[in-house]
């Protein structure tokens, strides 16, 4: 089927300076066998391998530390202890082991994982919609989730059936819902309009918060469970939860990069996109339910934790640039190195109390908003 090559020259010059624009077109354009093995050559593993070590030893430090201090070389024996084919004589004692493994590793992975899969959703999201402030929960995501849990724990629903938590598949199960609604309504003989989207999922966000609301309004006086939940936390993390969560995060980012080619394109346009052969709709539906289900995955685990899928984004770009071949996996890496920290911060900082992890991220999210805010009215 042959391809329109033609496009709009005008309208480019007018959107962005020509240079920039046929940059990142032609960082879009598909790529042969020749091309791709160029650009295999071409990646840059220097920054993965740079934002793998930064996790790393985010990790290594966050189980470390707590009111049983483990040393890290202690940390790392313990961990390769654990692996296959790997045999470590025990020069730890056995509390530090116990610790380590069961209370905090499980812990750092599900913070971890909850962090990956909100940054991307969160890169996604302002990619999809080119808007540089957009986050994991524009269009409902979290009123959804936050709904279904509510309803799980103050209206008297068992919170575990055969053993197993009803409150993680509920959220996710509300989080899909409302996104559901919200592209239902968004969609006409035309295909889905992202505008009209963001619309209705404020509507839906507005009208599942008021109902979540008067629940808790009607329910017993003793709302802590809820908030606990509404502001986000790990302490009950255990390694099934990081289990059942990897398979959506690997579904989601595998089908995200790859669009991440297109992504590129569309910064420019849609039409210029629909102009070179691009099934447009295809696309932001993958993209949109890639993102969705990673990101209510991550909810139904975590809470809400706010600001990661807007901060680390938006590092990666102020580092290594906009091409989402690159940014979608890096930032993949600083979102979980970033929730580990906050994490970590979260249980340490008032000790022997422990805040919750939306608290932490909004006090390091809210300025750095602010900051972008500033900067694009100065843009």
């Amino acid at each position: 089927m042959p391809v329109n090559l033609t496009f709009d020259h005008e309208a480019l010059l007018v959107r962005a300076p020509l240079t920039k624009n046929l940059k990142l077109f032609s960082k879009a354009l598909p790529l042969g066998r020749t091309a791709r093995a160029s650009n295999l050559r071409g990646f840059p593993w220097g920054r993965v391998a740079f934002g793998a070590l930064l996790l790393l030893v985010s990790a290594i430090v966050a189980g470390g530390v707590g009111s049983v201090a483990i040393p890290p070389l202690d940390t790392v024996r313990i961990i390769a202890s654990r692996l296959p084919f790997v045999e470590i004589s025990q020069t730890w004692a056995d509390t530090s082991g116990t610790i380590l493994w069961n209370l905090r590793l499980p812990r750092v992975v599900l913070a971890g994982l909850t962090g990956a899969a909100l940054a991307v959703s969160g890169a996604t999201y302002q990619g999809l919609f080119r808007n540089p402030l957009a986050d994991p929960y524009l269009i409902g995501v979290a009123s959804g989730a936050g709904l279904a849990a509510t309803i799980v724990l103050l209206a008297g629903v068992p919170v575990l059936i055969l053993g197993f938590s009803v409150l993680p598949v509920a959220a996710f199960l509300g989080a899909v819902t409302a996104v559901t609604l919200a592209y239902l309504i968004s969609r006409n003989a035309d295909g889905m309009h992202l505008t009209t989207l963001i619309l209705a999922g404020v509507a839906i966000t507005s009208l599942t918060t008021g109902i979540t609301t008067l629940i808790m309004l009607r329910s017993a006086p003793d709302l802590r469970p809820v908030f606990s939940w509404l502001l986000g936390g790990f302490n009950s993390a255990q390694w099934t939860h990081s289990a059942m969560l990897l398979p959506y995060l690997l579904l989601g980012t595998g089908a995200i990069m790859a669009y991440a080619r297109i992504m590129n394109l569309m910064q420019l346009s849609e039409e210029h996109a629909k102009q070179m052969g691009v099934n447009v709709q295809r696309a932001k539906l993958v993209l949109l339910a890639a993102a969705t289900l990673a990101t209510s995955a991550a909810v139904s685990f975590s809470g809400l934790i706010g600001f990661v899928g807007l901060i680390a984004p938006h590092a990666v770009r102020l580092v290594w640039g906009t091409d989402y071949r690159y940014l979608v996996p890096m930032s993949a890496l600083i979102g979980a190195s970033f929730m580990i920290v906050a994490d970590l911060a979260a249980r340490t900082v008032a000790s022997p109390a422990e805040l919750p992890v939306g608290v932490v991220t909004a006090f390091c999210g809210a300025p750095f908003f602010l900051y972008l805010l500033k900067a694009r009215k100065a843009n």
